[in-house]
């Protein structure tokens, strides 16, 4: 029976935390965005976050609140700011799970950047926003 069910695939479609200024410029901040590089728009996108793993110190389990955000229609080739990111998580696993709609169809995808993978060695220019970060 599960042959029988069709998961489409996503593509041209990701999730990026990037390092920018605050609005005063006395700071770096960290923004997860979600990048459209699709020909075509994407409507009705919700995307659920959360973190989790260990505290290194201590051993212990650590999971963050889930937040879940409404991002409406995301234009072809461009993006849209789902959220701040706070170093301290860094650390933790952050898990995106991305859902939309494609036409009538619909499609949802897990981004998980792993536990310290956010680091200045491995941030690129990220396309469509131009600004250095880590792309999944």
């Amino acid at each position: 029976m599960k042959k029988d069910i069709d998961i489409p695939k996503v593509e041209d479609i990701s999730v990026a935390v990037i390092k920018e200024w605050n609005d005063e410029k006395t700071e770096e901040i960290f923004n997860v965005y979600l990048i459209n590089l699709k020909k075509s728009g994407i409507k009705n996108t919700l995307v659920s976050s959360k973190g989790y793993g260990e505290n290194k110190s201590t051993g212990e389990k650590v999971n963050t609140s889930v937040l879940r955000h409404f991002l409406g229609d995301v234009d072809a080739d461009s993006f849209i700011k789902i959220e701040p990111i706070i170093e301290e998580v860094f650390g933790l696993n952050n898990e995106y799970w991305v859902s939309f709609f494609e036409g009538s169809q619909m499609y949802d995808k897990k981004f998980i950047f792993l536990a310290e993978t956010i680091c200045e060695e491995n941030m690129i220019n990220v396309p469509v926003i131009n600004k250095k970060g880590v792309v999944i």
